[in-house]
């Protein structure tokens, strides 16, 4: 019985090390925390991603694949700013999995990478679905999303002290990528007129290509747009210019009926890429949104 303990311990350490020295398993809240996580990470990660590209992420909920995910990995990657707070906690409680709590190693916020807007505004649930933190929707952000995989590269080395250079030289990599197009899409999108979104989830984008935010389709974030609200939009920017944005998975309808009464142009565009995707992908969704405003 001795010498079964003494082996039994014996693989366990093994088992650690084992662990310690291959891939760091990564849990990615979304389709562009885990583009970043991927390009970051490189051959030294494997990434899961745990919410669809075509979801509203403040409204999902805990299922068994996303604590699946959890429990068997190193790290989760998220939004923060309670971007997740309906699905996070919980699935996270369900994976009984230390290595992934609030405060380990393996638990990272991209929010607290990064300035956020509306950090100033008081965390009253009577002005609407307000984030205490600031505005978490930064993923739509190229500026933002550089800063991040820095900051995320720190962490990877931290886990895997072996890949360290690598995940510097690859968050270096990601920054001048996204350095080099800023300038184009800037270009692309100066002298557009402004933007009337549904949602808060594009004011990241539009502050960093210089494009005025006109308002949004809701009255206060995350209530729905009442039909007092839109005729009163209709009358703020009769016989002006502008340019309706919406996300994928965001109601039609009001969109339509702005577009047809002040007769902008309505776009729903993608606001994540798909499951596997890479940089260019990314890229090339930010193109997209570029695109409407030329």
């Amino acid at each position: 019985m001795k010498r079964l303990g003494i082996a039994g311990v014996c693989l366990g350490i093994c088992l650690a090390a084992s662990s310690a020295a291959g891939e760091l398993r990564v849990a990615a809240t979304i389709p562009n925390l885990g583009m970043l996580a991927r390009e970051i990470g490189g051959d030294a990660v494997t990434v899961t991603v745990m919410a669809p590209p075509d979801r509203d992420v403040h409204y999902l909920e805990a299922r068994p694949s996303m604590m699946a995910a959890l429990r068997r990995a190193d790290i989760v990657v998220s939004v923060g700013a309670e971007l997740e707070i309906g699905w996070l906690p919980a699935a996270i409680q369900g994976a009984n999995n230390r290595r992934v709590q609030p405060g380990q190693p393996g638990y990272f916020e991209a929010g607290r990478k990064v300035d956020l807007l509306w950090d100033d505004k008081p965390a009253d649930r009577a002005l609407g679905d307000v984030h205490p933190d600031g505005n978490p929707h930064i993923y739509l952000d190229p500026g933002r999303m550089a800063e991040v995989g820095k900051a995320l590269a720190e962490r990877f080395a931290s886990l895997r002290p072996d890949h360290a250079e690598e995940f510097r030289a690859n968050a270096e990599r990601v920054d001048a990528r996204i350095a080099e197009e800023t300038p184009v899409w800037r270009e692309r999108a100066e002298g557009a007129p402004g933007v009337l979104a549904y949602h808060a989830d594009s004011d990241y984008l539009l502050a960093f290509l210089n494009v005025q935010i006109l308002g949004h389709m809701e009255p206060l974030p995350g209530i729905p747009p009442t039909a007092s609200h839109l005729r009163e939009l209709v009358r703020g920017f009769q016989d002006t210019e502008g340019v309706l944005w919406s996300m994928n998975f965001h109601p039609e309808r009001a969109g339509e009926f702005l577009s047809r009464e002040l007769g902008w142009p309505s776009f729903r565009l993608p606001s994540q890429v798909s499951m596997e995707a890479d940089l260019e992908e990314f890229i090339e969704m930010i193109d997209e949104w570029v695109n409407t405003l030329e």
